[in-house]
């Protein structure tokens, strides 16, 4: 009686679950089908602003764990972000690894909803029970300081990317908003950083590196790089920040990956521009307050540089709708092939500049039902998703072993 009473229980949850499938949209079926892997989210730069839950709902902020699973997100990519201020400062290994910090104490008060991904293959084994993967990049190559041990102290606790270099160019390598370009690509110390991150098994990634110094590290690289949330120049041009042809061509050839981005900065020509003229007038700024403390006054900080520029560069009144994404991948896959494209948000990066129906990582579904509607087949939207990013990063793995 009993086991007729558990088979009847076990229809009847399976007729439930049936029927909750059948209420999702084609989209919704594929998000929670395949593998979703954003390579770039913020969460950890607001968790040292103010700390929130995460595992809960939090409405204020675009990555938290209820959204994740509604969105069908499986690994998320936390940002390491330090800046060129703190590594003046002498702050970025600090800030860096409160960071890390941070993360791992999501994980600790949320085991059963998080884990943190050291490697794809322990992907299966962690994501049973409906666990959010949490992967980590460092964006910014400034924590290293001078010293490459650094780099195996940071791949101990879980760092698997490194942007080499973020707004100004550093010890590293140039950046793409930097005026100032003093290695016309990679420093002789960034190639042995490319180098030790080969050898350990770490992603280089050269999103927010100018045209050189992108050239620099693909020569430099014997692993596939990836971009790890850019755009593509065609769209906005003189905005190094974007990938022109010929860099995301060179990416693919090498076997890499371009995570299109989502903010409106990266998509929308009109806010590249006010991006670009942002970072156009800092450097400015930055002599005039060094030349005010060289006089014994007072400098102004950057977050009154900050607050002026917003009260006098006002939000732009134009909406950018979610096509202006799609049109990114359409490209991309267009010009560099379906194997070589992925997705890399910047949620929780760029103030909320995100376009209409890519606002949270809830919305993955509204980009794949804007692939779909383009014609894009359900195998190749599941190698967008994240199935191209993970073949490089095993790719990445392979060439550390070998190297050993």
């Amino acid at each position: 009686m009993r086991s007729l009473l558990a088979v009847a229980c076990t229809l009847a949850l399976f007729a439930g679950a049936a029927r909750a499938d059948e209420a999702l949209s084609p989209a919704q079926k594929l998000a929670r089908s395949a593998v979703i892997v954003d390579t770039h989210i913020d969460a950890p730069t607001e968790l040292l602003k103010h700390w929130n839950d995460l595992g809960v709902d939090t409405p204020k902020v675009e990555f938290d764990y209820p959204r994740a699973r509604q969105g069908g997100l499986d690994v998320a990519f936390m940002s390491i972000y330090t800046s060129p201020d703190q590594d003046a400062a002498g702050t970025a290994w600090q800030v860096a690894s409160t960071q890390i910090d941070a993360v791992e104490a999501m994980v600790g008060r949320h085991p059963d909803k998080f884990a943190i991904l050291r490697s794809p293959a322990d992907y299966a084994r962690q994501i049973d029970g409906g666990r959010v993967l949490l992967a980590l990049g460092m964006e910014n190559g400034a924590p290293i300081g001078d010293d490459l041990a650094r780099l195996q102290q940071f791949y101990v606790r879980g760092v698997r990317y490194i942007t080499l270099a973020h707004s100004h160019s550093n010890r590293i390598a140039d950046g793409s908003y930097s005026l100032d370009r003093p290695w016309k690509g990679l420093s002789p110390f960034g190639l042995k950083v490319v180098a030790e991150m080969n050898r350990l098994g770490i992603m280089v990634d050269v999103s927010h590196l100018t045209d050189d110094a992108t050239r620099a590290a693909l020569a430099a690289s014997r692993a596939p790089v990836i971009a790890s949330h850019s755009g593509l120049r065609h769209f906005t041009p003189d905005f190094e920040r974007n990938l022109s042809d010929e860099l995301a061509q060179a990416i693919a050839k090498q076997g890499g990956v371009v995570q299109i981005t989502f903010g409106n900065a990266f998509v929308d020509p009109k806010t590249a521009g006010e991006t670009t003229a942002y970072f156009r007038a800092r450097p400015e700024f930055d002599r005039e307050q060094s030349a005010a403390a060289a006089r014994g006054e007072k400098p102004k900080t950057v977050e009154e540089f900050d607050k002026e520029w917003e009260r006098s560069h006002p939000p732009l009144a134009h909406a950018v709708k979610i096509d202006a994404v799609l049109d990114q991948i359409d490209y991309a896959v267009k010009l560099i092939g379906i194997d070589h494209v992925g997705i890399g948000s910047d949620f929780d990066g760029v103030s909320g500049a995100l376009p209409e129906g890519l606002r949270s990582v809830a919305d993955y579904p509204n980009l794949i039902a804007g692939l779909q509607a383009r014609g894009y087949k359900d195998d190749d939207i599941r190698k967008i998703l994240g199935e191209n990013l993970l073949r490089v990063w095993r790719e990445v793995e392979r060439v550390a072993t070998a190297g050993k």
